[in-house]
């Protein structure tokens, strides 16, 4: 039986779904084909009619995941000032649903040491979405120079995946909200600290006769 353009579309785009959760929840070797093709409702032998090989999916899923968060961070902040946009994406990163939804939150603690030791074709598509998420940080950094905001985004995400591995290798504990709190009140500070404005040129001293 032979499937309209569509609807192999629509089957391609399920399967990439479903492995942007488990890859986030398992780890991007804790879940085989088969598995992922079951959940999919497919057979294993119609995985290469979508994907020609593993390291392809795996691709296509963390970059749906990230695409998700960055869609996710538009839709919180989309009628807030610019000034708390920052803070409202970092007070939503920092909680408890987050470390305890992994399947359904930002890749980067979830997948990124494991992408790291991937091929260099996974690491440069993976780093070409990290450089998106970053430049979409600093969009919400304003009245800072480009460089300046770009550089407060990269310290200001590094901070937030970090800060997230952290809770979750401590599980839901009180050491675990604690690690929260820690990094929820650093990268809020963060967003709140007013950008150093430059220093006034000082004026020739007039010779004296």
């Amino acid at each position: 039986m032979r499937y309209s353009r569509e609807h192999k579309q629509e089957t391609h785009d399920r399967i990439v779904k479903k492995a942007s959760v488990r890859l986030r929840e398992k780890g991007a070797h804790g879940i085989g084909v088969a598995d992922l093709m079951k959940e999919a409702g497919l057979t294993h032998g119609g995985f290469y009619a979508h994907f020609d090989s593993r390291e392809a999916l795996v691709i296509e899923a963390f970059a749906y995941a990230m695409d998700r968060s960055m869609e996710h961070w538009r839709k919180i902040t989309d009628e807030v000032s610019p000034e708390r946009r920052l803070a409202l994406i970092a007070d939503a990163y920092l909680s408890a649903l987050h470390r305890d939804n992994p399947g359904h939150g930002c890749s980067i603690p979830s997948l990124g040491a494991e992408i790291a030791r991937e091929s260099p074709k996974t690491r440069k598509a993976f780093a070409g979405k990290l450089d998106e998420m970053i430049e979409m940080i600093a969009d919400f950094i304003p009245n800072v120079p480009r460089k300046a905001a770009r550089k407060q985004a990269i310290a200001t995400l590094a901070s937030m995946a970090g800060t997230m591995l952290l809770a979750r290798i401590a599980g839901s504990s009180d050491l675990s909200d604690e690690v929260l709190k820690a990094g929820k009140d650093g990268a809020l500070e963060g967003a709140r600290r007013e950008p150093a404005k430059p220093a006034a040129a000082k004026k020739p001293r007039e010779k004296q006769n």
